[in-house]
């Protein structure tokens, strides 16, 4: 298996829809204009993949020199385990430069997974919950 990684470029949004269900991210995969809103509007895109074949994704919104928000880390359940999701945040952290720290909001079944790719869990965060 031979992966190659992409930077800035952004998918059909159909196929990221399609591994966003596939890899169980919760995203309002039913609305595809918010979908391809959610790309438009991110300034760092990763992508990951097997042929012509999207198996993994990093999306996130950075100012380059002080903080990277990773909105969305996505791999197909078929190529989980492999090392893709640690590699996609290793160019992230790398594309967002040395200035800059990666953050993340988790989704419950991936808390296990971000401190094995050396990630750090914080405490000192607030959220205002969306409305939709």
């Amino acid at each position: 298996m031979h992966i190659n990684y992409q930077v800035g470029v952004v998918p059909d949004i159909l196929a990221i829809i399609s591994l966003y269900e596939n890899a169980g991210l919760p995203r309002p995969t039913k609305d595809v204009s918010r979908i391809q809103k959610m790309y438009d509007n991110s300034n760092l895109v990763i992508t990951a993949w097997e042929s012509d074949l999207l198996v993994g994704v990093s999306r996130s919104i950075t100012d380059w020199c002080w903080s990277c928000y990773l909105a969305d880390l996505a791999v197909l359940e078929s190529h989980k385990g492999k090392g893709i999701g640690k590699e996609l945040i290793r160019l992230t952290k790398e594309n967002a430069g040395e200035e800059s720290i990666v953050l993340l909001l988790s989704v419950a079944t991936a808390m296990e997974f971000y401190p094995k790719v050396g990630m750090q869990p914080v405490v000192n965060g607030f959220i205002l919950n969306r409305m939709l």
